[in-house]
């Protein structure tokens, strides 16, 4: 796979602008409720310096009534570009939640408008904003007037097939003062079943002067390169793609970058890092993260002989111990054939 023309090569080579703040990649690792802590965002930092990456979304609502910020809102003070999403339906507490987040010191604060499941779109947050669009730009404009870095959002093209609604949704937000979106090219309807429409993405671009950001079914560089292509997005967000594999972001990083391929990681490699993310999320979490690394781990393990039976094994995991014990013996064993 090569880059379509010229034109897009040295588009890629640009850094990108999000309001007052430059980004010198313009591929981003999506936030992902569950998944995208300091711990993980720390591995995928490591492969990609320079991308922009996102906490786990965090309520508004919880935000407010708490006397402690929750450790999802946690962030490094080294790992920037890093930003806080945030999603509610309620534009003063979004306000007031973005300011603690300028606090904890990110480049942008991103609102979640696209987000499909129930428990969320049923308290008026998420992708049932789509059906609101006046208060989507409210929230936008009271979260713009509340703080001095870029507010941006993330949305998907509409409710359902009857309601793709995302033209004109996307110009609302922009002209409430967004200064980036990103679109998820599926309803809410599909939630992650069925292929992303990277059609709606192009027209959100050739509708927006504001940086548009492609989200969907983006597995690998050579996805990436086709939905750039199609769609003319000013850059690409990187989601499932990355479970149990922190190095997609910088893989096409690299290749925008350069037209070159990185070396895929060994199934060792791979199992390696799995390691690191096991004994991270015990520091950070201790037991509780144990509890939260069968999913993780789960993730690394496959495309080898033997890794439906890890993957049974690391699903039960109690300890740390447990945890090490059937990675380094499926390593051993690897090592051996």
């Amino acid at each position: 796979m090569t880059l379509a023309s010229t034109k897009l090569s040295q588009k890629f080579t640009e850094p990108l602008t999000i309001g007052n703040v430059t980004l010198h990649s313009r591929v981003l690792q999506s936030p992902l409720s569950g998944v995208t802590d300091l711990v993980f965002r720390r591995l995928v930092r490591r492969y990609a310096p320079d991308s922009m990456l996102y906490t786990e979304m965090i309520s508004a609502t919880d935000l407010h009534y708490l006397k402690a910020l929750p450790k999802l809102m946690e962030i490094d003070r080294h790992e920037t570009p890093i930003s806080i999403q945030l999603f509610d339906c309620r534009p003063d507490f979004l306000a007031e939640a973005a300011q603690k987040a300028v606090l904890e010191g990110v480049d942008t604060v991103d609102i979640n408008m696209g987000c499909p499941v129930n428990k969320i779109t049923k308290k008026g947050g998420g992708s049932s904003l789509l059906r609101q669009p006046e208060l989507a730009a409210q929230i936008v404009r009271s979260v713009v007037e509340a703080i001095d870095i870029p507010v941006t959002v993330k949305t998907r093209i509409g409710w359902d097939d009857a309601e793709i609604t995302i033209l004109d949704f996307a110009k609302r937000m922009e002209d409430a003062g967004a200064k980036m979106i990103t679109v998820h090219a599926r309803t809410r309807s599909q939630g992650y079943t069925g292929n992303a429409n990277w059609e709606w993405i192009r027209k959100v671009k050739e509708t927006l002067t504001i940086p548009v950001i492609a989200n969907g079914d983006i597995f690998s560089v050579e996805n990436a390169i086709a939905c750039l292509e199609q769609t003319g997005a000013d850059g690409v967000m990187c989601s499932r793609g990355t479970l149990g594999y922190p190095f997609l972001v910088g893989q096409v990083d690299h290749f925008l970058k350069t037209g070159e391929y990185l070396p895929e990681p060994s199934i060792i490699e791979c199992l390696e890092v799995a390691k690191e993310h096991l004994q991270g999320l015990w520091d950070y979490k201790g037991i509780k993260g144990i509890h939260q690394s069968r999913k993780h781990l789960t993730w690394y393990a496959k495309g080898f002989a033997g890794a439906a039976v890890l993957r049974d094994r690391l699903c039960r995991i109690e300890s740390l111990q447990d945890g090490m014990d059937c990675l380094d013996g499926a390593i051993e064993e690897i090592a051996i054939l």
